[in-house]
């Protein structure tokens, strides 16, 4: 009871000592200036329109590399650095084929389907072998060897359509994807088809990143459409015996040198307090990655824009950092903390946005409950940007090895609903990015950047 008191006196007293006109007044300007001389979307469109898809190891990572760089010098940034990290380098290949050959209602056709990055091929011959279909772990164990062994194994877990935040829906299912082909290898499964990560009915799959369990055969994997999904479902209650091919060209090569890119601008009086926002400049191979993350990269470049537009001289160190690697490796997050703390750096908040350009709703934290506190008491000055939601716990996939450091984790949050309809997908284009939104979040990471410079979270 004496610590909770605490707790609510001390918020209390940095509700009085943080809520000035001076406050008020600088996050007006701060949204006014975002919102009326918008540059967040022209930034995601350069990206989107002229290098596109940037998979880790690619040649479009290599060029969205030089982009941001050469943006974060022309904005006139303090400094403006790479920092080497090696990356996997996994290609696609020719278009994968996912059949059901021997169907007794439908005869031969195709599944729409790509195959889950990381996901080794089938070889010039492909695979054929009948389908069994799970929903979880448990009941593939269940099966068992005998089942499963020389079968292709079918995971259709649906994201749960009754969870209001489809993140907390994406958890619950995304696993089957992650470690699906393990654990399926090690009942003697030749191959996996895994639903695709989506909440709505749709013709197009989504990929995603799957890890191999060490000491287990590695077998290849496809994400088929949410549509197809529920079709071989359908065929597979009444058909038994139901066989598929699959024939995939992917393949892992060596790793490939890369860069996270980071911009800064030097803080005043705090100069070796540092604040890091941050975002994933790699994106997946289907698409030009407009949302996951081409949004979170121009958001957070956009941050430190703002401050230097309107003449804010930060007392802390800001520093924006385009990640790479998030995708399919997270070798980009590790490089940054590993070398922050080689560093002795004092990184004393990381925030991420890696949620969609959608529109604003609030924040994520992993920090001690007196942070949470003191970052709960500047409510009041951001929700008239509809900024109400502050108690979600998480902070993000990058800056997550920083937690260990004592950094407080920040996830930047915006509305959920739509972004499971892109993730992944060949439909994560600029199309789908709604400038107003766009800049609303970056005007909201802004703000709360503006107000743990001035007052820090002591």
């Amino acid at each position: 009871m004496k610590r909770l008191t605490l707790v609510l006196l001390s918020g209390m007293w940095f509700s009085t000592y943080a809520q000035t006109p001076q406050d008020e007044k600088g996050i007006k300007e701060i949204f006014n200036e975002a919102l009326s001389k918008c540059k967040s979307y022209d930034m995601l469109y350069e990206l989107c329109t002229k290098i596109g898809p940037r998979l880790s190891g690619s040649p479009g990572a290599a060029a969205a590399v030089e982009w941001s760089r050469h943006l974060m010098l022309t904005c006139g940034f303090d400094s403006v650095w790479l920092q080497p990290v090696m990356v996997p380098h996994w290609v696609r290949g020719e278009k994968e084929i996912t059949r059901v050959i021997n169907s007794k209602k439908m005869g031969t056709f195709d599944l729409s389907v790509c195959a889950i990055g990381n996901s080794v091929g089938t070889g010039p011959n492909g695979v054929s072998a009948k389908v069994i279909e799970v929903k979880n772990f448990d009941e593939l164990k269940q099966l068992g060897e005998k089942a499963v062994q020389g079968n292709i194994v079918f995971f259709n877990r649906p994201m749960d359509p009754t969870q209001i935040h489809t993140f907390a829906a994406y958890g619950g299912a995304v696993n089957q994807r992650g470690s699906g082909a393990s654990e399926a290898a090690k009942l003697g499964a030749v191959a996996v088809i895994v639903r695709s990560m989506g909440v709505n009915l749709e013709d197009y799959p989504h990929t995603g990143s799957l890890r191999y369990a060490s000491g287990v055969k590695q077998i290849p994997a496809v994400a088929v459409s949410t549509k197809h999904a529920e079709l071989l479902s359908k065929l597979l209650k009444d058909e038994k015996d139901l066989q598929v091919y699959i024939e995939m060209h992917c393949e892992m090569l060596d790793d490939a040198p890369s860069y996270n890119v980071i911009g800064q601008i030097n803080g005043s009086e705090y100069k070796n307090e540092i604040i890091t926002v941050g975002g994933h400049l790699d994106s997946w191979d289907l698409a030009q990655g407009a949302h996951d993350d081409g949004a979170g990269c121009v958001q957070s470049i956009e941050v430190l824009r703002l401050f230097k537009t309107l003449g804010i001289q930060p007392k802390r160190t800001l520093r924006a950092v385009m990640f790479m690697n998030e995708e399919n490796g997270m070798r980009g997050g590790m490089k940054y903390a590993e070398l922050a703390k080689t560093n002795h750096e004092n990184i004393i908040a990381a925030i991420e946005s890696d949620e969609g350009g959608f529109t604003p709703r609030g924040y994520t934290m992993m920090a001690s409950d007196a942070v949470r506190a003191k970052i709960k008491s500047w409510k009041p000055l951001l929700e008239p940007y509809g900024l109400t939601e502050f108690d979600g716990r998480g902070g993000g996939a990058d800056i997550g090895p920083l937690g260990a450091q004592g950094t407080v984790l920040i996830g930047y949050s915006p509305d959920s609903q739509r972004y499971f309809d892109y993730h992944h997908t060949p439909e994560d284009t600029i199309d789908k990015v709604s400038p107003r939104e766009l800049e609303m979040g970056a005007a909201a990471m802004t703000a709360l950047v503006f107000m743990i410079d001035r007052y820090g979270l002591k």
